[in-house]
């Protein structure tokens, strides 16, 4: 594939909007977020302990019921989760990651669209997947005017 002109053009423009995005307000506030929460101490140790018990619990979903620590570990998950979804902290950098991923997605949306009114567009928030041009029924069982 030989650089054109339109292409050098392409990838001047997909700069600029990399830059665009990285310079925006749900990315500094998604930064900012994870500053507050990976260097509180304490905070990251209750994430990483949260994680080796989300590898005990993906062993014991193996065995289900019969595994001998089932009950212990689904109560121990259970405290640890609930813990870490209470924390302010934690709350908000949830926030600033479902703020990021509407950027993304309506970004997406916006090019997708640029293309061709036909291009299906994965998002992960329902209002703009309303928006999408194939709806909610790709994939879904539901009818579809897509040809996929």
């Amino acid at each position: 594939m030989l650089m054109t002109s339109e292409w050098a053009f392409i990838l001047d423009e997909a700069d600029e909007l990399s830059a665009m995005i990285l310079s925006s307000g749900p990315v500094k506030r998604l930064k900012e977020a994870y500053a507050i929460v990976y260097t509180d101490v304490e905070l990251a140790s209750q994430i990483q302990a949260f994680g080796r018990m989300k590898e005990h619990y993906e062993d014991v979903q193996r065995f289900g019921k019969y595994h001998p620590d089932y009950h212990t570990i689904m109560k121990k998950i259970r405290e640890q989760k609930r813990a870490l979804d209470l924390d302010d902290r934690i709350a908000a950098l949830k926030l600033a990651e479902n703020d990021m991923q509407d950027l993304l997605d309506e970004v997406s949306l916006i090019i997708g669209r640029s293309v061709s009114e036909a291009v299906k567009v994965p998002v992960s928030n329902p209002f703009f997947n309303s928006g999408s041009s194939c709806g909610t029924g790709c994939g879904t069982g539901g009818s579809c005017s897509c040809s996929a």
